[in-house]
């Protein structure tokens, strides 16, 4: 039966392992975590003069350097003096050089967001009149290519060596003690925390690159290095670095000082070791807590501890189910995992998921803030995979607790069994050492008979040669070098027949772990638990490079506001337009200006100009409102002709305050007609 279940048993992790690396692979570059919110001037707007600055509103606090923010003309110049300024850390400012020509210019920028992701961007903006740009805004994403997806990999890497030490240490002092003398738990434990050491010593020198430039190239640049030092994320790498050395001292006297004392010494040592374990785990954790979403946005001060909580909760549970597992498959026979153990670790895992429902909670209210941000939003959706998996790995540890009821009541009359076993073994061989039986005796003679005639014909072989030789009863010049060989060929021998006797205890032990079958469930269940735990920890470092659902509703209520200027003291509202009819003379400008704005009657007076700002008479201009959130309209209105490119109406009736669609119709010729539209908030 085991033979038949093995391959498949492989065969599933192999296949979680494989949806857990798809799950990297698509996760991309890292989405930012700080949205453009605002801007002056807005997107694909077209401007009377030039404006002195350019400004950039974020969602959250972001850092800036010199060539953070850039102004490009239509031929690819900066136009800015590259010195961005800001006070509130969410706004930022660069000034422009003075007297820009028409034209559209393109606004790029690069920042890092609080919470340690690069956020990158570009629009454009127009003076005067709209024209070609050598510029392209659709560059590459910072955080992407081949640093940004082995930042990505670093980053699981490390959640996953963070969880697989400080749960593999909690399964050892809390739920098994004898487990700090089995060699296969030992050696998971130090690979968790080498995993851990490597990942961030390879995070901390993409670091630079990654929020930079993005180019391999640059990853053993010194300058960026001491750059990264500086920030937030930066300091946090160097102290994890430094508790992985307090981390490395914990594990060393886990598994020798602590291993190599009793019962009743290790309960006075272990009370040392679980509170200083727990410090170094908190502080572990508190790196990833002060530097990434629990730092910013709402609550910090109690997202950071609540974060920590989480973190913790989750390494108990994925990383002593990874320790369970170990000791299972692993573990020698003559130190089994107690059923008393299992039963600890699943009171262990039982308080994990509480905290972890409690915390995520409240995680899960700070990131989306609404419930239509679950499913309109990337984070909301793989939130969703999250909390299914966690379900799904909570109704397997739930048969696990079933096996091991079942093995906690059949264990006494298991190990009665085996001591019976061992008894009746133990009496066999002295009973057929004490009376040997005649047909044995006969054997033993015959083996000595042939022995000394095996040695005679060897005597006389070797005489044989010495007298060929003329050496007489000397030594053959050969004979020293053949005795060699024979000594090898018997170590040899020696070494194949260790080998054979340590496959055959190899074998008697794998089948006396296996002859239990409560164990044998046992295994099988919290095998596919571990398998769950890979893609559900793959799913949670995608989540941590994730926009939140809050911010990424934000960028797109701001993105959908009205690009509309509003005057100081009167209310008005201006709205300009850039169309193409395709036709000759078919490019132009077409202004929109309503005042007051507001509910009632209001004054509309509409300009049309050329490219180069010259005022120019059109065949038919039409225009119409709707509020598509009300269903109203669309409410059309036709404008009188007043004198070159200008037409106007007045008495312009708006029913109700909101988001109003202004939709203009411009025909330049009998055949070529276009309409543009754009937002406004009135009243």
């Amino acid at each position: 039966m085991t033979q038949t279940i093995a391959p498949r048993v492989r065969t599933l992790v192999l296949l979680l392992l494989a949806a857990a690396c798809a799950l990297l692979a698509g996760a991309g570059p890292a989405s930012a975590h700080a949205a453009l919110t605002g801007s002056d001037p807005r997107q694909g707007t077209v401007v009377d003069k030039a404006p002195a600055q350019v400004s950039l509103t974020f969602s959250e606090s972001v850092s800036v350097d010199d060539d953070s923010l850039r102004v490009l003309d239509p031929q690819g110049e900066r136009v800015d003096d590259g010195r961005p300024s800001g006070t509130s850390g969410t706004q930022y400012t660069v000034k422009l050089h003075a007297g820009l020509p028409d034209g559209t210019y393109t606004v790029t920028y690069q920042v890092v967001s609080a919470d340690s992701h690069p956020v990158s961007g570009a629009y454009t903006f127009s003076i005067g009149a709209p024209s070609e740009t050598s510029v392209s805004v659709y560059g590459a994403e910072a955080g992407g290519g081949v640093v940004g997806w082995l930042y990505g990999l670093g980053r699981y890497v490390s959640y996953a060596g963070f969880t697989v030490l400080v749960g593999g240490a909690v399964f050892v002092l809390a739920c098994w003690p004898r487990g700090s003398g089995v060699r296969a738990v030992q050696r998971l434990v130090v690979s968790g925390w080498l995993a851990l050491t490597a990942a961030t010593l390879v995070l901390l020198l993409l670091r630079g690159s990654y929020t930079g430039s993005g180019k391999l190239g640059d990853v053993f640049d010194l300058n960026l290095l001491g750059e990264a030092l500086q920030t937030k994320t930066g300091a946090a790498l160097v102290s994890r670095l430094l508790l992985l050395a307090a981390a490395a001292l914990f594990v060393a006297v886990l598994f020798g000082a602590y291993d190599k004392r009793e019962d009743e010494e290790k309960r006075d040592l272990t009370f040392g070791l679980a509170v200083g374990g727990a410090v170094v785990a908190a502080g572990l954790a508190a790196t990833w807590a002060m530097s990434e979403h629990a730092s910013v946005g709402l609550q910090a001060g109690i997202a950071m501890p609540v974060d920590i909580v989480h973190l913790l909760a989750v390494a108990a549970w994925l990383g002593g189910l990874t320790a369970l597992l170990v000791a299972l498959y692993r573990a020698p026979a003559d130190t089994p995992v107690a059923a008393s153990a299992v039963r600890r670790f699943s009171r262990l895992a039982f308080g994990s998921v509480i905290a972890l429902v409690v915390t995520g909670t409240y995680q899960s209210w700070r990131q989306l803030g609404s419930w239509t941000a679950f499913t309109d939003t990337r984070y909301g959706q793989l939130l969703l995979v999250k909390i299914g998996l966690v379900a799904v790995l909570v109704g397997i540890a739930y048969l696990s607790r079933r096996w091991t009821a079942q093995l906690a009541e059949a264990a006494p009359a298991i190990a009665r069994q085996r001591e019976k076993e061992q008894a009746g073994a133990s009496d066999g061989r002295k009973t057929e050492k004490a009376r040997p039986t005649g047909k044995a005796k006969a054997g033993d003679q015959a083996r000595s008979a042939e022995k000394a005639k095996a040695a005679e014909k060897v005597s006389g072989a070797a005489k044989g040669v010495g007298a060929t030789k003329g050496v007489g009863t000397a030594k053959a010049p050969g004979q020293g070098s053949s005795g060699a060989s024979k000594g090898s060929g018997e170590s040899r021998r020696a070494a194949q027949l260790a080998r054979q006797r340590a496959a055959v205890e190899a074998a008697r032990q794998k089948r006396q772990r296996d002859a239990d079958p409560h164990r044998f469930g046992l295994r099988r269940s919290v095998l596919a638990e571990a398998g769950i735990a890979v893609v559900l920890l793959a799913v949670t470092t995608v989540l941590t490079q994730t926009e939140p659902g809050r911010t990424e509703e934000e960028a797109k209520a701001a993105n959908s506001s009205p690009a509309a200027t509003t005057g100081p003291s009167s209310g008005a509202v201006t709205l300009d337009m850039p169309f193409d009819t395709g036709g000759q003379n078919g490019k132009g400008v077409v202004r929109v200006e309503l005042d007051p704005a507001r509910v009632g009657a209001n004054d509309m007076h509409l300009y049309v100009e050329r490219p180069n700002g010259d005022a120019f008479d059109i065949p038919e201009v039409k225009v119409a409102f709707t509020q598509e959130a009300k269903d109203i309209g669309p409410l059309p209105v036709v404008p009188d002709h007043i004198t070159t490119g200008h037409w106007s109406a007045s008495g312009v009736q708006i029913p109700m305050a909101g988001d109003w669609e202004v939709a203009v119709t411009v025909r330049t010729s009998d055949i070529d007609q276009v309409s543009v539209s754009k937002n406004a908030q009135i009243g």
